[in-house]
């Protein structure tokens, strides 16, 4: 990738197309301002010199601020504040990286692991978060904060109800300062 890159550089792509490159190991972005469907096609034969291949699913070209994309668990595009309406760009945890995390805690949470101390659970959990949180702690995260936190409470509540073989929900045996304590 390293060797794309300084290429891309070196050949003058990135002042033709108005564009920089955005890597992380394999994956990249290319953004620019030219044009992109020929700064795509220069990318495909670059790659094919250097003999790299590229994941065809994955490649394509979107007109940011009308279209979003995916990028390393964000979403990158255009939103708007609830507050003022006004539109701004931003990243925001992508669904997938969200429906991840909530698949995680489930799977922390399950019936199965009832028999478990409850200790060991909300360790767990507070460090699955913790990572989850400090990761995504860019752009305006409070909405998929705020899912994810209710979705913990209410499998921490599902969960203890079933370790301690209670009926209902447990909104009044478990309240919310019991399971932030």
């Amino acid at each position: 990738m390293r060797r794309f890159v300084l290429g891309w550089q070196k050949m003058g792509y990135a002042e033709r197309y108005k564009a920089q490159i955005v890597n992380y190991a394999d994956d990249f972005v290319i953004c620019c301002q030219g044009n992109a469907f020929e700064a795509m096609q220069v990318m495909r034969q670059l790659m094919g010199r250097l003999r790299l291949t590229l994941n065809e699913e994955k490649t394509h070209y979107c007109r940011v601020p009308r279209q979003h994309f995916t990028f390393l668990g964000y979403t990158f595009g255009r939103y708007y504040s609830q507050r003022s309406g006004r539109a701004y760009l931003s990243a925001r945890p992508s669904t997938k990286s969200i429906n991840r995390q909530i698949e995680s805690i489930r799977e922390k949470t399950a019936k199965s692991r009832s028999r478990l101390p409850a200790e060991q659970i909300v360790m767990e959990l507070n460090d699955g978060l913790r990572g989850w949180a400090n990761y995504f702690a860019l752009g305006p995260v409070e909405d998929a904060y705020r899912f994810i936190d209710g979705y913990v409470t209410r499998r921490l509540r599902r969960w203890l109800c079933i370790k301690h073989e209670i009926r209902g929900s447990g909104c009044y045996r478990f309240p919310d300062q019991y399971l932030h304590d």
